[in-house]
Parts: C-alpha cells; sequence; structure tokens
C-alpha cells in the first residue's frame, strides 16, 4: 500500500472534485486508486477522472505546448480535460479522462497494429511550432547519469561502451537532425489507452516527452526488444508492417529499416540495460535472465558500429 503524503492526498482530491463536479455528493467509496507514484510522475484515479503530478523538474511552458498539442489531435492523443496545468504542492499537475490500460496478463491481445498506425499518424502531422525537442534522448542520458551513480557494477562497463559509441545527438548532446517530425518520445504498450472507456478506440497517453525530434525512436523499443530476443518475430513483423501500411515516414516503404532504427534501438537498448542495473543494485539483487539479455546485447554492440541513417551522425 502506498503511504498517503501531502501531495498524495490532494492530488486524490483534486481528481474526485474533478470526476464529481457537477454532483452535490461522492457516490464512490472514500479515496481513490493510486496509478503511479515514483519521484518522477504520481497519478492517481477517481472514478472516471486521472490526475498526474509531473515530474518536479517540469518546465511548465513546455508541458503547457504539449498539452495543446494532445487536445487538438484527437483520435491520436488522448485528450486532457484542461490544456493548462495546475500547480499542487510546487509540482505542475494535469487532469485527463480515464481510459482503459492495455492487459499485462493478456499478451496475445497486445495492440501492436494499433500502436503503429497511431505512431504512423502521429509522424505524420506537422509539429505545431513551437513545440520543444522530443524528450528521448534526454531520458536516455538520465538513466546512464542514474547508472554512473549507483557505483561501480560488474555489468555496467559493456553498457557505457555502448553509449559512447552512438552519436552526439542519440547522446542528447546536440540538436536531434530531424527538428519538424511530431514524435511521442516513449512508447510502448503501457502508453495506449481505449477512450472512451472500456472499449472504445486505443489512444496515445503520456505526453511528458512528446516533442519534435526522430521519429525512428518511437519504433526503437519494439525493435531493441526483438534485437535482443525478447518479442518474437511475428509481433515485430505485425507492428511494423502497420505502421508501413499507414505510411509512418520513420522507416523506407519496404526494404530493410534497420539504417533508421540501429540507432534509436541501441540507445534505447542502453537506457533500459542503465535501468535494469540501477534497480538491480537498489534491490541488493543480481540481475535476472531478461536484464542480463539486455546487458549481454550492450555487450555485442561494441563489436558492430551503428548503421547511421542520414543525418543521424551528427
Amino acid at each position: 500500500m502506498t503511504a498517503a503524503t501531502p501531495l498524495l492526498s490532494q492530488l486524490t482530491h483534486r481528481a474526485r472534485t474533478t470526476a464529481h463536479a457537477h454532483a452535490a455528493t461522492c457516490p464512490c467509496e472514500p479515496g481513490g486508486a493510486t496509478l503511479t507514484d515514483r519521484p518522477d510522475g504520481t497519478v492517481v484515479r477517481h472514478a472516471d477522472t486521472v490526475a498526474k503530478a509531473h515530474a518536479p523538474d517540469t518546465h511548465p511552458a513546455e508541458l503547457t505546448a504539449r498539452l495543446t498539442t494532445a487536445a487538438h489531435l484527437p483520435g491520436i492523443l488522448l485528450p486532457p480535460l484542461d490544456p493548462t496545468p495546475l500547480h499542487l504542492h510546487d509540482r505542475l499537475v494535469t487532469l485527463w479522462p480515464y481510459g482503459t490500460p492495455v492487459d499485462p496478463e493478456d499478451p496475445d491481445a497486445a495492440p501492436w497494429e494499433a500502436a503503429a498506425t497511431l505512431l504512423a499518424r502521429l509522424h505524420r502531422t506537422p509539429a505545431p511550432s513551437p513545440l520543444p525537442p522530443m524528450r528521448g534522448p534526454r531520458k536516455a542520458l538520465r538513466a546512464i547519469t542514474r547508472l554512473r551513480a549507483v557505483g561501480p557494477h560488474p555489468a555496467a562497463a559493456p553498457v557505457l561502451r555502448a553509449w559512447t559509441s552512438l552519436p552526439a545527438w542519440a547522446r542528447a548532446e546536440s540538436p536531434q537532425p530531424d527538428t519538424t517530425t511530431l514524435c511521442h518520445g516513449d512508447l510502448h504498450l503501457g502508453q495506449l489507452v481505449r477512450y472512451p472507456a472500456p472499449d472504445g478506440p486505443w489512444l496515445l497517453i503520456d505526453v511528458d516527452d512528446l516533442g519534435a525530434g526522430v521519429p525512428g525512436w518511437d519504433l526503437a523499443r519494439p525493435a531493441a526488444w526483438y534485437a535482443c530476443g525478447l518479442l518474437p518475430a511475428d509481433e515485430w513483423v505485425r507492428f511494423l508492417a502497420a505502421y508501413r501500411a499507414a505510411g509512418g515516414p520513420a522507416v523506407p516503404a519496404d526494404g530493410d529499416p534497420w539504417p533508421a532504427l540501429d540507432v534509436p534501438a541501441r540507445a534505447l537498448t542502453v537506457q533500459t540495460a542503465a535501468l535494469a542495473i540501477v534497480k538491480a543494485v537498489t534491490a541488493g539483487r543480481p540481475l535476472d535472465e531478461v536484464e542480463q539479455a539486455v546487458v549481454d546485447a550492450c555487450d555485442r554492440m561494441g563489436s558492430v558500429p551503428p548503421e547511421l541513417a542520414p543525418g543521424s551522425a551528427k
């Protein structure tokens, strides 16, 4: 059970009052459901309303630009209830309608085609101006920073070697080569919900990393899982085929997609491995089989230079 904190209590209160804004009383059970409670984000649900407290370092103007973008892309992104963030306990807070998430207990029903089609539609939408850069590379850098902070670990060396082999833009050391394509920035199956709940169409959620950048980054996590042997080939083929069928611009319409995906997939593999080591150290346990597989993939990267897509060698 998550311990109540002033932020969590007030966030729950905000979700409850928003959910029942036009009712004299709340007909629900007391309290609400805590969906996530981490230093970089706290999310609670009450009835059909979700309230999110964003990371303490969230930039107000950047978040507002991302919320405005989501509000103008219904059918692709879940629209916020209000495109202007609130302030609560020195945190920026946003309010959202509740959508039904992907069922983690039913992997055979994973909506790979829906995810790919939504990404293609997002990538075909011109990025509004002004919009901050897609934050994927910054999140990868943050993972490496956390890895270095936990101290020496026998699995860290191949991860850090793989990191240094990436081009500067993928390490957030220089601007991304694409500054016009609208990207999600952190695509995985947890970023999709059905709205209206319970069985409406799938929509993308979580705009924290939304911005202009390299669209291949949004395909990189499933590409990396496939390359590491963690995603079955048929699911990767379904995802890639659906993205291409929807006219997604991140990869060629046919032929080898890897020149466009190799660098982002390597970066996401490094990020995943770095966070796996941090979690293992924090818990005082060895790496599990999946975590070790991602570290081993970083080790293999050292013998094969990245395939640099056009413009990605910056």
